[in-house]
């Protein structure tokens, strides 16, 4: 695998979304991720193959656990891992015989990465829960929604993805950094409460300096602000603007023809209501390309709410292949970009269901991971 993490050995057992997607991220960057899986196990998401996005640039090996022989397969790559990723209920992988404990006397400088919603510790540790649950304990989804009503849901990017898998990314490549200088692996305890927390930082910050209210839709980045949302156009279709700077609101009202006194004062707050009303008439009267003729690509902060299968086909999208096709399944292609080490083309996940025999013979002649310790 080309990448900047190439050479880097990751057992991953599988889970749910997050920590297959930030085994993922792992493996776009280069890294040869194993997978273990139970005999039978079928994705969340109801898709195999190359529509299992999140599994792809994996091999995987179907063990079942329960049976000695597989256990034995498993501890055997974790002596030649530098990162293990489980995403179960606290004590799970202790029950399976692969608790932190006995890996990392078995590889002494092993990150053990652990993903789950409300953390290893805490009185909700061992309750069931989902990415809007986690998000909902934060304060991240009251945060989110119209005034008058109920928060609104933003798919599972904050708890599971954002808060959760990307933080576990950044964790085991913190941690990898230490064990590299001292031989001593760790457990990285990643929770999606506490980085939902995370990432709402700023407003936090914010809410203690007394402007940033506790009442959805009244704040600059939650749709108060008539110069910070979404609009309906003509034809049904939607746009963005963003102009926070007033050199870029100025711009905004010049190029969208708006000479309306009342819109001087930018950040008069109670009036943001009825000028956020008759911007909303004025984005009405084009369609959303002739928006897209008249602002995109100035300083005015502006981008048309493109869908699914619009996004793709954007020319800035495509200029910088911001999307691939692997195996005729359009998706996102690895993120960030690297001068010196790209990475590839991603390929779906290859089975492997006999070869852990294989794997661990390969993982110990190329010990490219440059761990101190273990065998």
């Amino acid at each position: 695998m080309a990448g900047p993490l190439a050479g880097l050995k990751v057992l991953e057992m599988a889970g749910l979304g997050p920590a297959p997607f930030c085994a993922m991220m792992l493996a776009d960057m280069g890294a040869d991720v194993v997978r273990i899986e139970r005999p039978g196990n079928t994705s969340v998401t109801g898709t195999t193959g190359a529509y299992d996005v999140l599994s792809r640039n994996r091999r995987i090996l179907k063990l079942n656990l329960k049976e000695g022989a597989a256990l034995d397969s498993v501890l055997a790559l974790v002596e030649r891992a530098d990162i293990l990723i489980e995403g179960f209920r606290p004590g799970v992988m202790e029950c399976l015989g692969l608790g932190p404990e006995i890996c990392l006397s078995r590889r002494p400088s092993l990150v053990y990465g652990r993903m789950t919603g409300w953390g290893q510790t805490g009185p909700l540790s061992h309750a069931a829960g989902h990415d809007i649950n986690y998000i909902a304990l934060s304060g991240a989804l009251h945060a989110i929604g119209r005034p008058g009503e109920p928060p609104v849901v933003p798919l599972n990017y904050v708890g599971d993805f954002g808060g959760g898998a990307m933080m576990l990314a950044f964790g085991l490549l913190c941690a990898l950094h230490h064990a590299r200088l001292t031989g001593q692996g760790q457990v990285v305890d990643a929770a999606m409460t506490d980085g939902a927390a995370l990432l709402s930082a700023m407003m936090y910050g914010m809410h203690a300096a007394g402007v940033w209210s506790n009442r959805r839709g009244e704040n600059m980045l939650d749709g108060g602000a008539h110069f910070y949302g979404t609009y309906a156009c003509a034809d049904g279709k939607y746009v963005s603007v963003g102009a926070i700077e007033p050199q870029f609101y100025a711009l905004l009202l010049e190029k969208a023809g708006i000479a309306d006194a009342a819109f001087c004062d930018q950040n008069a707050t109670r009036h943001w209501p009825q000028l956020r009303e008759r911007l909303a008439h004025i984005f009405l009267t084009k369609t959303r390309a002739e928006w897209c003729a008249l602002l995109e690509g100035s300083d005015a902060c502006f981008a048309p709410v493109l869908d699914w299968d619009e996004a793709p086909l954007h020319p800035h999208n495509q200029a910088r292949q911001t999307f691939v096709t692997v195996d005729g399944v359009l998706q996102p292609a690895p993120a960030p970009r690297f001068s010196h080490t790209p990475a590839a083309t991603p390929a779906y996940a290859a089975a492997a269901p006999d070869d852990s025999a294989g794997i661990i013979d390969e993982w110990g002649r190329t010990d490219l991971g440059g761990n101190k310790g273990g065998s």
